[in-house]
C-alpha cells in the first residue's frame, strides 16, 4: 500500500515534557485522516513536526515512500504540503489576494502583477468552490471566510496534503457544512487531507480512518466505518463518557436577571441589541441560541458592565446595574465566563495561580492596606486547581502554557468560587475536548441546582439542547422566541435562527 505521507515512530520533547511518543500516522491518497485527541495529547505538535516547524528527536517521515528530512514550512510547501493553522495567519490590513501571494509574488518589470495574482485567486477560488472575493480587505470578511483564504493560500502553493487544525471551532453550523463540502471537493479532485479535531461528529461525517493519541502516545488507527462516537470517545479520553448531561427538572424561584427593552450599539454605532426583553430565574439555566452576529457579544458585555447600553434596563434581584463599573456588577453577584479566554478571561503573561484571584485580590485574606499578599494567593489558588482538576506543571505556571481546556476550568473554578447569582457561561466549551465539556456540564448544572441562574450563550445546538432548561433565541437583536429543549428540535432551532416566524418553523407558539 503506498501511502503519500508516512510519519514513523516519531518522538517530540520539549522541556520537562514528551509531547509525541513515538507516534506513526499514516495518510494514504484521497482520504481524509483525523488526528483525535485531547486538549494537549500532542496533535498540534505532531503536525507541526510535520510541517517544518519542531524537529523531531526521533523517527522518520516519508512522503510517497521517499524519506524526507522538513527542517522548515519552505521545505514542506515544496513537497507539496500545506497548513491550515487554528489561529490564522493572515494580515488584517491586506486584501484576500495579498494575503495569498505574500512570499510567493507574481512580478513583471521588479513590479508585484497584483492584477494577474487575482485573476489566478479567482480561479482558484472557483475551481474548488471556496467563493471568496479577491480583492476583499481581510478586516472586512468573516472567520469562515478567513479560513478560505487560508485554504486558498495552501492551494496558491500547490498544496497535495492538507493539514487542517481545528478547522471548525470558530465556525457558526452553516460555515461548518460549507468547509465539510468544501473538503469532499478537494479529495475529489485527488488532495489528501489530515484533520486535527476533537469533534466526535464531524469525523463520523467526513473522515475514512482515525488515527488516536492519548497523552502523547499513538492508541490506534481506525476505520471510521467500523467504529462509533462512544468507542472514539472512550479511546480518546481513556474511559467512557456520558454524552447526555443527566439533570433533575430544574425548579425555578425568584427572578435573578431581568432585562427590558435593552438596546446596545456595536463600535460602529449601529444598534444590534433592539429592544431585548428577557429573564433568567435561580434555579434556571436559560440558553441563547443564535448564529454568531446577532448581538449576543454586545448583550453579554453591556449585563457585565464592558459596554454602555444606550436605554433599557437590566435588572439584577431587583437593582438596576446597566451601565455600572464592571467591578460594581461583579460585586454585586455577577460572574462571567468570557467568550475569549485569552483576551477578557486571562492575563496569560502572569502565573495561574494569580489568574484565579483576579475577581477578588483586592479583597482579604489577599491583600491588606493595598500589599497583597501572594502566600494566601497561591494556598487559594492550589485548592482551586484541584478542585477543577487544572492540569498545570504547577501554580507558578504562566496561563499561556496551559491547554485551552485547562485555562478554561481555571476560568470556571475562579468564578464559580465567588458564588455569584448569576453566572453568565459565553461559549464554555469553545475548542475543548468531550472530557473537558462534559466536566463543565456538570459544574454548570451544579450551580443551577444550588439555586443560582445560569445564562448560557453558545453556538453549539447540541449544548444549547442538552445543558438548557429553557431556551431563547436571539436574532438581529432581539429574543424572537422561547422555546423549552423537549419541545423542539435542532432544526426548528435553526429556522428561528435564521429568521423564521415560530409557525413557520413549526414550533408551539405558546411561551
Amino acid at each position: 500500500m503506498e501511502y503519500v505521507i508516512e510519519m514513523l515512530n516519531i518522538r517530540k520533547e520539549f522541556p520537562g515534557i514528551v509531547a509525541n511518543d513515538n507516534i506513526t500516522l499514516q495518510l494514504k491518497k484521497g482520504e481524509i485522516h483525523a488526528l483525535l485527541g485531547e486538549n494537549g495529547a500532542g496533535k498540534s505538535t505532531l503536525m507541526n513536526v510535520l510541517f517544518g516547524l519542531y524537529q523531531p528527536e526521533q523517527g522518520e517521515i516519508r512522503v510517497k515512500g521517499k524519506p524526507v528530512k522538513i527542517t522548515n514550512p519552505n521545505i514542506a510547501n515544496d513537497l507539496g504540503i500545506g497548513m491550515v493553522h487554528q489561529h490564522f495567519m493572515l494580515v488584517d490590513t491586506f486584501t484576500v489576494t495579498e494575503n495569498i501571494i505574500l512570499g510567493k509574488e507574481i512580478t513583471s518589470k521588479g513590479k508585484i502583477d497584483i492584477k494577474k495574482a487575482e485573476q489566478e485567486v479567482r480561479k482558484i477560488s472557483e475551481r474548488y468552490g471556496l467563493a471568496v472575493d479577491p480583492r476583499a480587505k481581510i478586516s472586512d470578511i468573516s472567520v469562515g471566510m478567513q479560513q478560505r483564504v487560508e485554504i486558498l493560500k495552501t492551494l496558491y502553493r500547490g498544496a497535495e496534503i492538507l493539514i487542517f487544525d481545528e478547522p471548525t471551532a470558530v465556525l457558526t453550523p452553516q460555515e461548518i457544512k460549507e468547509l465539510i463540502q468544501i473538503m469532499k471537493t478537494l479529495i475529489a479532485e485527488g488532495k489528501s487531507i489530515i484533520l486535527i479535531t476533537h469533534k466526535l461528529k464531524e469525523i463520523m461525517e467526513v473522515c475514512d480512518r482515525v488515527t488516536v493519541i492519548r497523552k502523547g502516545k499513538g492508541i490506534g488507527t481506525l476505520n471510521v466505518r467500523d467504529t462509533n462516537p462512544n468507542e472514539l470517545a472512550s479511546l480518546m479520553v481513556g474511559r467512557e463518557v456520558v454524552f447526555r448531561t443527566e439533570k433533575k427538572p430544574p425548579a425555578p424561584k425568584q427572578e435573578v436577571l431581568e432585562i427590558s427593552n435593552l438596546v446596545v450599539k456595536d463600535s460602529r454605532g449601529v444598534p444590534v441589541v433592539n429592544g431585548l426583553d428577557l429573564t433568567v430565574h435561580a434555579g434556571e439555566i436559560v440558553g441563547i441560541a443564535g448564529v454568531d452576529g446577532n448581538g449576543q457579544t454586545e448583550l453579554i458585555e453591556a449585563i457585565t458592565g464592558l459596554r454602555k447600553s444606550e436605554s433599557g434596563t437590566i435588572k439584577l434581584n431587583g437593582k438596576e446595574i446597566q451601565n455600572m463599573t464592571p467591578r460594581k456588577i461583579t460585586e454585586a453577584g455577577v460572574g462571567h465566563i468570557p467568550e475569549d479566554r485569552h483576551k477578557h478571561g486571562l492575563v496569560l503573561d502572569f502565573p495561574i495561580g494569580e489568574n484565579m484571584v483576579l475577581q477578588t485580590y483586592y479583597k482579604k485574606p489577599f491583600s491588606k492596606n493595598g500589599i497583597l499578599n501572594f502566600k494566601e494567593i497561591y494556598r487559594k489558588a492550589r485548592t482551586l486547581i484541584r478542585e477543577y482538576d487544572v492540569r498545570t506543571p504547577s501554580e507558578y505556571t504562566l496561563a499561556r502554557a496551559l491547554s485551552g481546556g485547562n485555562q478554561q476550568k481555571a476560568i470556571i473554578g475562579r468564578e464559580v468560587d465567588r458564588n455569584p447569582d448569576l453566572l453568565i457561561a459565553a461559549q464554555p466549551t469553545r475548542g475543548l475536548d468531550v472530557g473537558a465539556i462534559e466536566f463543565i456540564h456538570k459544574r454548570l448544572i451544579e450551580q443551577r441546582d444550588n439555586g443560582k441562574a445560569v445564562l448560557l450563550i453558545s453556538f453549539e445546538l447540541d449544548e444549547i439542547m442538552n445543558v438548557s432548561d429553557r431556551i431563547a433565541v436571539i436574532y438581529e437583536g432581539k429574543i424572537v422566541a422561547i422555546v423549552e429543549p423537549k419541545e423542539t428540535t435542532e432544526q426548528e432551532l435553526g429556522l428561528l435562527m435564521a429568521g423564521s416566524k415560530r409557525k413557520e418553523a413549526g414550533v408551539g407558539t405558546n411561551d
